[in-house]
């Protein structure tokens, strides 16, 4: 192994949002941190509409000043709506339960994470761009070493956060789809889409369909962020190729159609599949999983760079107790497995609720009794860590014995269900 005098305190995988946040945190408070990415910023990156739970960690975090000119749209909340058009129902954030943040943004991903390195590198963590790693070869305690492309690298512990690509997941054997959430995601920027008059027309819009679902997040004054969701069975049996598939969608939707009527479409789209998983136990001997390398939640609530950011900030934290604090390394990743596992369980739930008919009733009827649509709210507005507070997951308990109760007895009134394959 390395001289301790070559070993870093921390080494970093990964520099999305949830890598850089972790060395942020751990170059701050002084430890020696290396990150390593293996793709020069800036570069695409989906996941473009962030929570109110993001914006209060960058207040906490002191990046609001950095990110102030990193091109943006205030998002104030959010707008659900049939396929089929009709009317839609409007939540913004201040419904939340607990006090909490009224806003957030949608931005484009290249700047926003490239200013966050930016952000890690001028707190002292030293950030290695183009640089892959090829193998583990150590997991400990206090001692791991991992295989790249300019040589071994020795550190106390590693912190995985390498997105989708989940290194250590497959390295451990620990990466598991969920095959009830499998969907594949089509996506990319179109010019001029309509919106909304006043401030709703910064709000994302959810527009469903039996096939999934559609988004459309605001990224600056002309350009909009256009994706289809669908379960991958459905997308496989539709029989067109990937760069297809978005077109195809849009032109089976009238809601989508007349957003896009004036609209100028990109000239090339995206697609995103196998999803949702997880890599339980997201933290082990020598190591912590973070955002996506830990766990992937279906898209539709936008929670990944919120989850990304604060399991880096917790990840980092837990660093700190082990190195500086002298704190046993076990119980710090006890603690952190139920720190993920409470958290994005929650979230996990709401995107099960969500695909079931009988929830879309009453989600887009807009209010509900004992005001379970609030707790709703504050679960979509991210405040979730390390676990939703009592007075939300009762109401959030409610909730789902309302989505059961409706499939039977009408409590909203009914929608007709709207299928993009319906001739």
């Amino acid at each position: 192994m390395s001289p301790d005098s070559n070993r870093y305190d921390a080494l970093i995988i990964g520099g999305g949002p949830a890598g850089s946040t972790a060395a942020l945190v751990m170059a701050r408070a002084g430890l020696r941190v290396r990150l390593l990415e293996r793709t020069p910023f800036p570069r695409f990156h989906v996941g473009e509409s962030l929570l109110p739970r993001n914006f209060a960690l960058f207040r906490e975090l002191g990046l609001l000043d950095a990110l102030a000119d990193v091109p943006k749209v205030d998002k104030l909340g959010a707008e659900f709506i049939l396929g089929s058009g009709g009317e839609p129902s409007f939540f913004p954030f201040g419904l939340s339960l607990v006090p909490a943040e009224k806003m957030s943004y949608n931005l484009e991903r290249a700047p926003f994470d490239a200013r966050l390195l930016d952000v890690a590198r001028e707190a002292g963590a030293e950030i290695r761009e183009g640089v892959a790693v090829r193998k583990i070869l150590r997991l400990e305690d206090g001692n791991v070493e991992v295989e790249t492309d300019e040589g071994n690298v020795a550190a106390r512990f590693l912190v995985d956060a390498s997105g989708q690509s989940t290194l250590l997941g497959k390295h451990l054997g620990i990466r598991s789809v969920l095959p009830h959430l499998k969907k594949v995601a089509y996506f990319g920027h179109f010019e001029n889409v309509w919106r909304r008059p006043g401030p709703e027309g910064s709000y994302i819009v959810i527009v469903v369909c039996e096939e999934g679902w559609f988004w459309l997040i605001p990224l600056d004054e002309t350009r909009t962020s256009i994706g289809l969701v669908m379960h991958e069975p459905v997308a496989r049996a539709v029989g067109l190729s990937a760069d297809q598939m978005l077109a195809w969608g849009i032109s089976r939707c009238p809601e989508l159609r007349q957003r896009t009527a004036g609209a100028t479409c990109p000239a090339e789209t995206h697609v995103l599949a196998d999803f949702s998983y997880r890599c339980a136990p997201y933290a082990g001997p020598g190591y912590f999983l973070t955002g996506d390398a830990a766990t992937f939640i279906d898209p539709i609530f936008s929670t990944g760079v919120c989850l990304g950011m604060m399991s880096g900030v917790e990840a980092g934290r837990a660093i700190l107790a082990a190195v500086q604090g002298g704190k046993d390394p076990g119980a710090l990743r006890r603690r952190y497995n139920r720190f993920i596992e409470g958290s994005s369980s929650t979230f996990f739930r709401l995107v099960e609720m969500y695909y079931d008919h009988s929830f879309r009733e009453l989600f887009l009827n807009g209010e509900g009794p004992l005001q379970v649509h609030r707790a709703a709210m504050t679960i979509l507005a991210g405040y979730v860590f390390p676990r939703p507070p009592f007075a939300v997951r009762w109401r959030f308990a409610l909730l789902d014995l309302l989505t059961r109760i409706n499939r039977f007895i009408p409590l909203v009134p009914r929608r007709e269900r709207f299928s993009l394959l319906a001739e």
